[in-house]
């Protein structure tokens, strides 16, 4: 059975820092997108970073990038979201969800595009 789940969230200042991290199982790890959302209250699901586990490639929102960095680690069978210089407006439940398919841009991640869910985490920035 597929499993998918985040760990890592938490409270923290704006400024600092968290490393949120995906467990997945069941599916082929080393052969799958594995991106990181979030859904702030009234808003709606949005893909932030994605990695193509077969070749490491990466893209990311221009909201994130160069202060997020997603990462995987085959053995451990984890992908890792490591947030730096963390905002008020990053407050959010963090979803991580894997695609069979190849992501060549951050347009493509959207909920749609990704079969396997985790249950989020929260992560909360306070001013």
């Amino acid at each position: 059975e597929v499993q998918v789940v985040e760990s890592g969230g938490g409270l923290v200042q704006a400024g600092g820092s968290l490393t949120l991290s995906c467990a997945g199982s069941g599916f082929t790890f080393d052969d799958s997108a594995i991106a990181w959302f979030r859904q702030a209250p009234g808003k709606g699901r949005e893909g932030m970073a994605c990695i193509n586990t077969s070749d490491n490639t990466t893209v990311y929102a221009d909201s994130v990038k160069g202060r997020f960095t997603i990462s995987s680690d085959i053995a451990k069978g984890t992908v890792d979201l490591q947030m730096n210089s963390l905002k008020p407006e990053d407050t959010a439940v963090y979803y991580c969800a894997v695609s069979e398919i190849y992501i060549q841009t951050i347009g493509v991640v959207a909920p749609v595009v990704f079969d396997h869910w985790g249950q989020g985490t929260q992560v909360t920035v306070s001013s």
